[in-house]
């Protein structure tokens, strides 16, 4: 009798756990753009855009960021 409770429980646990899980479906996560704060003001960067640290044309750092994208920069200097 015991070795019979023991084959009933074994196949039910597998059955509780796919049945648990069959209802959950991925979620889609929206894209969150960057924010690049340049020296006009904090801006979402476009997609295939980079932020990176600007800098004067001596090469001293501005505080500020430049936007980088494939069509050249935005918003400053490199």
């Amino acid at each position: 009798m015991k070795t019979l409770v023991m084959i009933v429980a074994a196949l039910a646990i597998p059955m509780s756990a796919e049945a648990a899980t069959n209802g959950h479906r991925a979620t889609h996560q929206s894209y969150q753009p960057q924010i690049a704060c340049t020296d006009v003001g904090c801006l979402p960067v476009p997609r295939g855009c980079v932020p990176t640290g600007g800098k004067t044309f001596s090469g001293t750092p501005t505080g500020f960021d430049v936007m980088v994208c494939p069509g050249g920069t935005r918003y400053g200097h490199l």
